[in-house]
């Protein structure tokens, strides 16, 4: 059987949504810019290319429009090669790598992008909100329609996590990113872009804009403190989701390429992971959170392998609760868990992070030399994604 592999991963900086620095870049220039980067990393010929696809989790307004198509223009690839915008929430990064691997494993192409974009600051507050609910859905099953910020609260409530557990996690989070950046450990996988940025002035309210460059993620604090974090107030009132304990808005993109192993080693090339597998799984939507409970099994159980023999593991930190619970409950090693801090310090583009957790997955595993590692993340709706990748 051929194996699809993973041969090259760029992204951007994680921006703040709405202050940061991407408050202002369309989608396109943003996911054709890191494409592009991952195809130069690659020694890919654009025209090589059999599809982009990017995952994007509100693909309307800036990121609308098959969003995937407008990137793969913006990148430079020619006419010929088409593009797929791919939604599946938080897991749509993810998702996009599963799909372009699961294509070249059947024969159908050789070499694919795969990646997520997303402009939060440009898209979120201004989305189309006609007839959003359909009110029999609503009779049937209500907390379809849940926030996550509210699925969060149920988490933390039905199964007992009290506030301190998850601002401690929040602070752990922190002061591992700072530290890997720091030690350039996520240094190889940003590319700097240069946009226009709006920035407000805080006393007067007037705007301006101001042409800056990105190449660092925005929301790493260093100096974070579990004094600090225990003072922020919550979310809801009476609650214990706050802003330290909770993954950041952010806007970014993407994009990794995925080629033949064959093709990769006939042309000299050293992947960065093989790609072993890829799992789902639904949840009730009130507790969407936990849905990496439901994944990874189906993943583990169909590649053979158990939790310890897994080296490294991404779960997406949409919020500290829900990781808690997920790493308790699948006896997950915390020493072999997000290494490097996760969402709550580097941020959260919904349809990015899952090609992220796997382009930083790969890298971080090859450094620490260890055999398997797992990318997986809970989805809004009550779902759950876990992919399996082999080191290279």
């Amino acid at each position: 059987m051929t194996d699809a592999v993973v041969v090259s991963t760029a992204r951007t900086g994680l921006a703040k949504s709405w202050k940061g620095a991407l408050n202002m870049t369309h989608g396109a220039t943003m996911g054709g810019a890191v494409v592009r980067a991952a195809l130069e990393r690659a020694k890919v010929d654009p025209a090589e290319v059999y599809d982009v696809l990017m995952g994007c989790a509100n693909p309307e307004g800036a990121t609308g429009g098959n969003i995937a198509r407008q990137i793969a223009l913006m990148a430079g690839c020619p006419v010929t090669v088409s593009g797929a915008t791919v939604n599946r929430f938080c897991s749509s990064g993810l998702q996009t790598i599963a799909l372009a691997s699961q294509r070249i494993i059947a024969g159908e192409a050789d070499v694919f992008v795969a990646g997520g974009v997303e402009s939060i600051s440009c898209v979120q507050n201004e989305m189309n909100k006609h007839m959003y609910r359909d009110e029999n859905l609503v009779a049937k099953k209500p907390e379809i329609y849940w926030s996550m910020l509210q699925t969060a609260e149920q988490v933390a409530k039905r199964y007992g996590i009290p506030r301190d557990v998850q601002d401690r996690y929040g602070v752990a989070s922190q002061v591992k990113a700072a530290a890997a950046r720091d030690a350039g450990r996520t240094r190889d996988e940003i590319v700097p872009i240069k946009v226009k940025t709006k920035v407000v002035d805080k006393q007067t309210g007037v705007e301006t804009v101001k042409e800056v460059v990105l190449d660092r993620d925005e929301g790493i604090r260093a100096d974070t403190t579990y004094e600090g974090v225990s003072q922020i107030k919550p979310a809801i009132e009476g609650g214990v989701i706050a802003a330290g304990n909770a993954s950041q808005f952010s806007d970014g993109a993407s994009a990794c390429v995925v080629m033949n192993a064959k093709l990769a080693e006939k042309r000299g090339l050293k992947p960065l992971g093989i790609y072993r597998g890829f799992a789902v799984a639904g949840c009730e939507p009130d507790e969407m959170g936990i849905g990496p409970v439901f994944a990874i099994p189906r993943l583990l159980e169909k590649a053979g392998l158990s939790v310890g023999d897994i080296g490294l593991w991404e779960l997406n930190e949409a919020f500290a609760v829900q990781v808690i619970y997920c790493r308790d409950k699948l006896g997950i090693p915390d020493e072999r868990l997000n290494v490097n801090g996760g969402s709550i310090a580097v941020g959260h583009p919904y349809g990015v992070t899952g090609s992220r957790l796997v382009g930083h997955a790969l890298i971080e595993g090859k450094r620490r030399g260890v055999k398997y590692a797992v990318v997986t993340m809970c989805i809004g709706g009550g779902m759950g994604a876990a992919g399996l990748f082999e080191i290279a």
